[in-house]
């Protein structure tokens, strides 16, 4: 990208290829990671009254919850249960946007339960590599 320093270049390229090389598992709690990251910026512009970083960031974790239940495997009986949830916060999150009075809790709601899925993955991530080396 031009005018970009070249420190951010780099970390750029990083980021690039991490993801290229990224098991699915792995981009999957990339994702997770992505949304808690944009859900605490969403919270942050809301606390600073800044409409505008928080409308872009809420639509970036909309995005990616939006990707997740889109990308579900139906053929699993579990991926009914992820679904409900990816619904429940993407509807939560259409209240916190059209309801600013009372999108901090919503919000906050949504980054607890992002914060669950994403350490419960980690977790299940984990045991399956324990597992697949006992």
């Amino acid at each position: 990208m031009p005018g970009m320093n070249p420190y951010a270049k780099q970390m750029n390229q990083y980021q690039n290829q991490k993801v290229i090389g990224a098991k699915p598992e792995e981009l999957t709690l990339m994702l997770y990671e992505g949304a808690i990251k944009f859900c605490n910026i969403a919270i942050m512009g809301l606390e600073k009254e800044d409409e505008d970083k928080f409308t872009t960031y809420l639509l970036k974790v909309e995005n990616i919850i939006d990707y997740l239940n889109n990308t579900l495997d139906m053929k699993y009986p579990v991926s009914k249960d992820f679904e409900n949830v990816y619904k429940y916060l993407l509807r939560t999150l259409v209240e916190a946007d059209l309801n600013h009075e009372e999108a901090m809790p919503k919000m906050e709601e949504v980054n607890k339960h992002l914060h669950t899925m994403r350490d419960t993955w980690r977790d299940a991530m984990k045991l399956s590599k324990e597992t697949a080396t006992a």
